[in-house]
């Protein structure tokens, strides 16, 4: 008796899901920096760390472990970094919110429907590329030219301000006279209205994802909000600011890093400036020094932002 041989199935090759293909492109587009990191920056980082808890002699290339000598020397005896922590701080809480609030007050106009609105956009952004490379440079020389020239000249306002301020505190004190506002108040208005150049400059990648943000809004959520009859007002503090504040969280901490790492940052300048004089281990402990105090503001914020953060839900 003949036996029917039972048909053979062919097997299937198991296929990698969607999500495993997307997880292995994104490692490939990711190693190229994680090898960069792991082979360049991680031991010059490591290297820091060393010359941060050891004194160095030039003479005979020589170091000699002193422990947290350089962090007491930098808190306690180089009177200077402190001052210049603490006016870099007081700077920053001033800076954060007012370039926050302004790059999103651009973003939500240039997102309206105009004529000439991609110009517009270009012309916003026009500082964050003069800000960075040669440009910088030559623009930073020009303005400590311009600085030497106003000091040698003796220009003054004629209130106590310098020629390049916007306004002085005195026109401020006269406008705050009869509204029974302090001069601290003064002082931060003063501040920040002469800083508006700074602010100007520093707000173009904010804008860029708050449009981003803004953009992803259906237009749907709108026009309901139109028929319902809410006003633009509430139409933003309703549904605009809410949808919006995923992107508030993010240049909030992009901000405080941009601040933190500028090469106009006076404590970066000084940490600059206690290396080239010489003092490769104290510069060491000042950086981790503020390299960790950056660290735990950026988190303060995260923190506290992320408590009011909304995120759409899309199912």
């Amino acid at each position: 008796m003949n036996s029917v041989a039972a048909p053979t199935t062919k097997r299937k090759r198991p296929t990698a899901s969607l999500e495993k293909t997307k997880a292995r492109s994104g490692w490939l587009f990711v190693f190229p920096f994680l090898f960069g990191f792991l082979t360049i920056y991680m031991p010059i980082i490591f290297k820091s760390i060393y010359y941060s808890f050891n004194n160095f002699y030039p003479a005979d290339s020589r170091f000699e472990f002193v422990g947290l000598a350089k962090y007491q020397e930098a808190l306690f005896e180089n009177l200077s970094f402190l001052d210049t922590l603490k006016s870099g701080l007081g700077q920053l809480i001033l800076d954060i919110p007012a370039i926050v609030i302004f790059s999103l007050f651009i973003a939500v106009i240039l997102n309206q429907k105009m004529l000439g609105r991609a110009a517009f956009r270009a012309i916003f952004f026009i500082p964050v590329i003069l800000a960075t490379g040669l440009i910088d440079d030559i623009d930073n020389k020009g303005n400590t030219f311009m600085d030497n020239v106003i000091e040698q000249e003796g220009i003054d306002s004629g209130s106590g301000s310098s020629a390049s301020d916007i306004i002085g505190k005195a026109d401020i004190a006269l406008l705050f006279e009869n509204m029974k506002i302090g001069g601290g108040m003064v002082d931060i208005v003063t501040g920040l209205v002469n800083d508006i150049y700074n602010i100007i400059n520093r707000s173009g990648v904010q804008m860029l994802i708050f449009l981003s943000g803004l953009q992803n809004i259906s237009p749907a959520i709108y026009e309901s909000c139109s028929i319902d009859g809410a006003t633009g007002w509430e139409t933003f503090w309703k549904i605009t600011f809410p949808m919006i504040s995923p992107m508030i969280l993010v240049n909030a901490v992009y901000t405080v890093i941009d601040s933190f790492t500028s090469s106009s940052n006076e404590v970066m300048s000084l940490v600059l400036n206690t290396y080239n004089e010489g003092s490769l281990t104290l510069s060491s402990a000042m950086a981790w020094m503020y390299f960790i105090l950056v660290i735990i503001i950026i988190a303060v914020v995260a923190g506290i932002l992320s408590a009011y953060t909304f995120y759409q839900r899309r199912d």
